[in-house]
């Protein structure tokens, strides 16, 4: 059974882009005008077939569904205009037909299309309604200034797509959660922090002037999509005065009362300088990997200095303050013995600072983490998917490629292994790594510039956008499970199920095999038959 959605909201966001003075002049980042796998040729208006079908090498057709909206980073109600006005105030448009059946092998991605309903045989995936799970509150992805340098390079109508394809609810990917660096992330244009005025602790120079180049465009761009976009923030790296090298990247955060005090004003400002451009941060996490130092911002935290600084200065800055911007434990990625898990077991053991926590922010290597944290009740996030191409493991499958971004069929099947386990783990929402990069995807590494993955590509030679397969994958989940929704069991099969508020069965389902395979799924007594190509997917949609 289909689902009415609204139409596209392209135009209106075109219009904005044109409407919008640029702030800064796109400049050729390393590596850019390569074509990586699965990069395309054709921009992104170039059509699919009449049905909506199309591949990574064209845009993908109208059809996806959106989302309902989710209670959001911070836990804060939903609602239109949650994060920030739309910036075109537009009313929504009227509804298309969301279609029951959607399918992607290699290069013949976003097929759609209509399953058979039939009466005989044994299912070979089963949706068990009975059995049922965390609640879901949505997908996202991370805001980055190389993704927003690259963009600007686009057209007008080609960046409004791009924005369209990850944001709009119903010809894209449908997010709901957007990440915010504060300050430079390993995928800035260079190096920066909001202040580097050295024992500035009442943050006189505290400025985000440099955000207003690429970031905030960026951010404003997704809200005029979807002005509901839950935003929440996190750092790499503290400012360089605050830490044990004076340096952005590796080093220390400084056990000093009068530093951590400073470092939690800082945050607050960051905080409200955001709502001055219109924009609510709804949650942060106080820093990016803690137990990483790497040859980009960063930062090592001790478990003990985390609660002291949430507890006894960050919690009670934000409340001195009014600030309704909620803290949550994250994001912690380093699971090796007394590492983040000692941070989360010093946090969660200290009733201080617990009583400021709303949260958990888990990425790549903490999956083992999220069983023990259920328990607490709390909004679990995924914040970073696993960006593919690992320099520690170069001999490993696939093998690392120090020159090529890994944005072909191959990444999208190990993508889909990576959401399909966090989310049977227990998370509540998944967030992807950068959205939009070059073809060459490289970080500000000093001395192993890293190639990694990204959901759009711009070809920064022929100023076209390219659509990788994980894309899709991302896609066959987030278009059609809708935030509120609940995962509820399965048997049989590679799949995930969820059951949306509204009563709808969505069944994303995974074929592993080297042959395209005929499958019925049984679901609310019916069963439906189709086929999923061979190292595919399909999702069902169904009411």
């Amino acid at each position: 059974m289909n689902r009415a959605r609204g139409s596209s909201t392209g135009v209106l966001l075109a219009l904005f882009f044109a409407a919008c003075d640029p702030s800064t002049s796109a400049t050729e980042p390393e590596g850019a005008g390569g074509s990586g796998p699965g990069a395309s040729g054709a921009g992104p208006g170039a059509s699919g077939s009449g049905s909506g079908a199309g591949s990574s090498t064209g845009s993908v057709g109208a059809g996806a569904s959106g989302s309902t909206g989710s209670d959001g980073a911070g836990g804060q109600p939903a609602g239109e205009g949650g994060a920030g006005g739309s910036p075109t105030g537009a009313d929504p448009d009227p509804p298309v037909v969301e279609p029951t059946l959607v399918t992607s092998g290699q290069n013949n991605y976003w097929v759609t299309g209509e399953p058979t309903e039939v009466t005989s045989g044994n299912a070979d995936v089963t949706v068990d309604e009975a059995t049922t799970h965390q609640r879901w509150d949505g997908f996202g992805g991370t805001f980055n200034e190389a993704g927003w340098n690259v963009l600007s390079m686009l057209s007008d109508a080609d960046r409004a797509r791009a924005i369209e394809l990850l944001f709009d609810r119903h010809e894209g990917a449908a997010f709901v959660y957007g990440r915010v660096p504060i300050g430079a992330s390993d995928y800035a244009m260079d190096r920066y922090t909001l202040n580097e005025t050295p024992n500035d602790h009442a943050m006189e120079s505290f400025s985000i002037a440099r955000d207003r180049e690429r970031l905030i465009p960026y951010i404003k761009a997704a809200l005029a999509v979807r002005p509901d976009l839950h935003l929440w923030a996190s750092p790499w790296t503290p400012p360089t005065w605050m830490k044990s090298n004076g340096a952005m990247d590796g080093g220390r955060m400084k056990d000093d009362a009068n530093v951590l005090e400073a470092y939690a004003l800082y945050f607050a400002k960051f905080v409200e300088a955001y709502a001055e451009e219109g924009i609510t941060i709804e949650a942060v996490h106080p820093q990016n990997e803690p137990n990483y130092e790497t040859r980009y911002p960063s930062c090592i935290w001790t478990g003990p200095l985390m609660a002291k600084f949430i507890g006894a200065h960050l919690g009670p800055t934000f409340a001195e303050r009014g600030l309704t911007t909620q803290i949550y434990l994250g994001t912690m990625s380093n699971a090796e013995s007394g590492k983040d898990g000692a941070i989360l077991s010093a946090v969660t053991g200290d009733a201080t600072a617990m009583g400021y926590v709303k949260g958990f922010g888990l990425q790549w290597n903490m999956l083992g983490s999220v069983s023990g944290l259920r328990s607490r009740n709390l909004p679990i996030l995924q914040t970073e998917h696993k960006c593919g191409n690992y320099p520690w493991n170069p001999a490993g499958s696939p093998t690392f490629n120090a020159n090529k971004a890994p944005n072909d069929h191959a990444y999208a099947e190990e993508s889909w292994g990576l959401l399909r386990d966090w989310i049977k783990a227990g998370v509540t929402s998944y967030s992807a790594w950068n959205m939009v990069l070059d073809t060459a995807g490289k970080n500000l590494d000093s001395q192993r510039p890293w190639p990694q993955n990204a959901l759009l590509t711009v070809d920064t030679g022929a100023k076209t956008l390219n659509v990788t397969p994980a894309y899709h994958v991302f896609r066959h989940v987030s278009a059609y499970v809708d935030p509120g929704a609940t995962r509820v069991g399965t048997t049989g099969g590679d799949a995930l199920a969820f059951k949306n508020p509204d009563g709808t069965f969505v069944t994303i389902l995974y074929n592993s095999g080297n042959s395209e395979k005929t499958t019925t799924l049984g679901v609310a007594g019916k069963k439906l038959q189709f086929s999923i190509p061979a190292h595919g997917w399909a999702t069902v949609n169904w009411k």
